[in-house]
């Protein structure tokens, strides 16, 4: 399994309204990819912005480059949300699973 990781900080107020696009229209799309195994958001509070961190997961790297394009790296930011973001990440970054815990502290790769 491959973790896809990518950040992004909303302009002030704009943090309901990133969430809303994310639940309404990038998560739909990543989950119709095939290979997609799921993602969570993350949502962290600075002083004065909100950043946000997307993990997906994937099956391997060919379902990323359904997704992201031949370039695996490249962040996927539509326009919408790039008038919701003040910066974000260029590029994603991808990891490996080396070790998963499940429920219960079991190790399982």
């Amino acid at each position: 399994m491959i973790v896809r990781t990518w950040t992004g900080v909303v302009k002030p107020g704009a943090a309901m309204g990133y969430i809303a696009f994310l639940n309404d229209h990038m998560v739909p799309e990543l989950r119709s990819v095939a290979g997609n195994l799921g993602i969570t958001i993350l949502q962290g509070s600075g002083d004065s912005h909100d950043e946000f961190l997307v993990i997906s997961r994937w099956m391997d790297l060919s379902s990323i480059v359904a997704f992201a394009g031949p370039d695996p790296e490249v962040a996927v930011v539509p326009e919408e949300a790039q008038a919701l973001l003040s910066t974000w990440d260029d590029r994603a970054k991808h990891f490996e699973v080396a070790l998963a815990l499940a429920e219960g502290g079991q190790g399982v790769t």
